[in-house]
């Protein structure tokens, strides 16, 4: 096969251009952000998204940035237990972390930075890409990893509909050393008791905790100039008199680099690809953050693409085997996600038991 532009360099771009460089495919990678453009949340890594990581990088260097969690406890906004549940291999890790570890097996002459890629249409079967407004990429096989807003899927499948999930987050990582010595390995979440509401709490290492809010935006509203005040006034407002670890997170916490995640999903899946152009990541199947499995799925996405790639049957037979061996798994994902987020709407007595914020397939 000839040459791949990857679009995007996030978890599934990053991915996409290990394995290709495993396999000795050329490839070049295209990214609109500048490398230090790093928010400040992590990912939650089920065994099988180790496994798979295992492949490309160092992972002794990756237990090094995160932590394993030893059970999901589930509790009350109180600090009451609910209900707790041992974790298998379930690993944590800032989104800065393993982005940087990925991007180590990249050759800095391989990929471009401040670079805005935009699709002009397709000729002789070939998508038209350019560079900058002006620059013609000379690609035989275009890899769309830029996100569930993805600007190239937009522009191949123009009537899709992308609605708005009933939840959005906060997400945040406060280094104290004081407070990360109070919490245990353990994935905590505390819940409201009318439902909508929640708060997880993570350890990353001795001195870092991951943490995050979930809302229901029909009852919960940060004013949308996103400003670190404002971001931290609505969690003062709606969590400062939860249980004291909670309180304390949030008052010790800087919201400079809090994130907010505004969560959107496709009503119903595009095709994985389109003539010369295929998708892998959010950029083919947006999942919503109660699956905890976008990291794994677009990892699963680039090992799986690349195999095939390295058989060198034509490019439709290879893109259509591709959609066919992950389109299934997806579709039991999405199916998951949709299941949980209904629960986390509900008030907490009516929630079931026993239930991982995780989707297995």
């Amino acid at each position: 096969m000839g040459k791949a532009a990857i679009i995007g360099a996030g978890v599934s771009g990053l991915s996409m251009a290990n394995y290709l460089e495993k396999n000795k495919i050329d490839y070049h990678l295209y990214e609109r952000r500048t490398p230090n453009d790093l928010k400040g949340h992590g990912f939650i890594l089920p065994k099988e998204g180790i496994e798979f990581l295992s492949e490309i990088i160092d992972i002794d260097e990756l237990y090094a940035k995160g932590s394993f969690l030893k059970k999901y406890i589930h509790y009350n906004r109180s600090g009451e237990i609910i209900s707790e549940k041992d974790l298998d291999n379930v690993f944590v890790v800032s989104r800065s972390a393993l982005i940087e570890i990925l991007a180590k097996g990249v050759p800095a002459d391989k990929i471009s930075y401040n670079s805005t890629v935009a699709l002009n249409g397709f000729e002789d079967g070939k998508a038209q890409i350019t560079l900058d407004g002006s620059q013609k990429l000379d690609a035989d096989i275009v890899i769309a990893s830029d996100g569930s807003r993805s600007r190239l899927r937009r522009t191949i499948f123009q009537d899709e509909t992308m609605k708005a999930v009933l939840e959005n987050e906060v997400v945040n990582i406060i280094e104290n050393e004081a407070l990360a010595g109070e919490i245990e390995s353990n994935f905590l979440k505390f819940h409201h008791e009318n439902g909508g509401l929640t708060f997880g709490v993570l350890k990353l290492s001795s001195s870092k905790i991951l943490w995050y809010c979930q809302f229901d935006i029909t009852k919960y509203f940060i004013n949308e100039d996103y400003t670190p005040d404002c971001i931290r006034q609505f969690m003062l407002d709606n969590f400062g008199t939860w249980n004291p670890l909670i309180s304390s997170i949030i008052e010790g916490s800087s919201y400079e680099n809090a994130h907010i995640w505004r969560v959107y999903e496709l009503e119903k899946l595009n095709p994985f690809y389109h003539r010369n152009v295929v998708f892998i990541g959010d950029a083919a199947h947006p999942l919503i953050p109660f699956t905890s499995q976008g990291v794994t799925s677009a990892l699963k996405d680039s090992f799986t693409l690349t195999n095939l790639l390295t058989e060198g049957k034509p490019l439709q037979e290879t893109f259509q085997k591709y959609e066919e061996e992950r389109r299934p798994e997806i579709d039991i994902h999405i199916a998951n996600g949709r299941a949980l987020l209904d629960q986390f709407l509900l008030p907490l007595d009516e929630q079931p038991k026993n239930t991982l914020p995780i989707s297995y397939k």
